[in-house]
C-alpha cells in the first residue's frame, strides 16, 4: 500500500525535472508518482515518456484531456485529488525545481499524521548551501523544528493530508487564477485544521527554473510587475 500519491507538475525545465525526478526515485519507502505534463516541448515530452519505467512514474500529458494553454494547476489538482481519494492516502507536490532528501516523503506522511488537525506540512526550502530560501524566507530565525503556521504554505514539497482532500473539492478553485497555494492554505485553517512547516533538514529549491521570466521580481522588479498585469500573468 502506498503511502502518499506524490505528483510533480512539468513544463520542461528538462534538466531541474529529470533532477527531481531521480531524487523522487531514490526516497524512501513507497509511493505512487505522477509527473503531470502541462504542454511542454514535443523534444522535453518524448524525454519524460523515455524515462517513465527507468525511474518507476505515470506520465500524464494534458495536451491528452485539455486545449487550454499552460499554466493547468488547477486541472492538475482536481486530477490528483481524485486519484488521492481513490486510493485513500495524503497527496504530496514536489513541484519541478526541488530536490528532496531520501527520507524527506516518508517524514512528510509521519508528521501528518502525528500533529493534530493536521491539513498541510511543508518541508523547508533551501539553497545549496543548506541556507533558507525563498519563499520562506521569514523563517530563517526560526528556532522550533515544527511550526504551526498561518503563514501561507508554497506548494514547492507539501502534503495535503486526507483530513483536507475530503473536505475541500479542488473543483471549486476559481478558473481566473494561475496558482492555488496561498488559498488552499487558507481554506485549511478555515476548515478548522492546521498547516505546519517542518524547518529542518528542509528540500533543495531552484526557484523560478520553468518559468524564468518570474526572475525579473528580483533583477527589475518594475519590469516583472509590468508583464505580470499587464499579460495578467502568475495570478495568485
Amino acid at each position: 500500500m502506498p503511502e502518499a500519491l506524490v505528483i510533480t507538475p512539468v513544463k520542461d525545465s528538462i534538466e531541474t525535472t529529470l533532477s527531481t525526478i531521480q531524487a523522487i526515485n531514490a526516497s524512501h519507502g513507497v509511493f505512487t508518482y505522477e509527473i503531470y505534463n502541462d504542454f511542454s516541448t514535443p523534444e522535453n515530452t518524448k524525454i519524460l515518456q523515455e524515462n517513465q519505467q527507468h525511474y518507476n512514474y505515470r506520465l500524464i500529458n494534458l495536451q491528452d484531456i485539455t486545449s487550454t494553454p499552460s499554466p493547468n494547476y488547477r486541472l492538475v489538482l482536481k486530477l490528483a485529488q481524485q486519484k488521492a481519494l481513490e486510493m485513500d492516502v495524503p497527496l504530496i507536490i514536489v513541484e519541478s525545481d526541488v530536490d528532496v532528501k531520501e527520507d524527506t516523503l516518508h517524514d512528510l506522511v509521519h508528521y501528518s499524521k502525528q500533529l493534530a488537525k493536521c491539513g498541510m506540512v511543508a518541508a523547508i526550502t533551501t539553497d545549496t548551501e543548506g541556507n533558507i530560501n525563498f519563499p520562506y524566507l521569514n523563517f530563517r530565525n526560526e528556532k522550533k523544528k515544527i511550526v504551526d503556521t498561518k503563514h501561507s504554505l508554497s506548494f514547492c514539497c507539501t502534503l495535503l493530508t486526507t483530513e483536507l482532500l475530503c473536505q475541500y473539492d479542488f473543483a471549486e478553485l476559481s478558473g481566473e487564477k494561475h496558482w492555488y497555494d496561498v488559498y488552499i492554505s487558507r481554506k485549511s485553517i478555515q476548515l478548522g485544521l492546521h498547516n505546519y512547516l517542518i524547518t529542518e533538514p528542509g528540500v533543495i529549491h531552484k526557484p523560478h527554473s520553468s518559468r524564468p521570466w518570474k526572475q525579473l521580481k528580483y533583477t527589475n522588479p518594475l519590469k516583472y510587475y509590468f508583464q505580470k498585469f499587464t499579460k495578467r500573468l502568475d495570478r495568485i
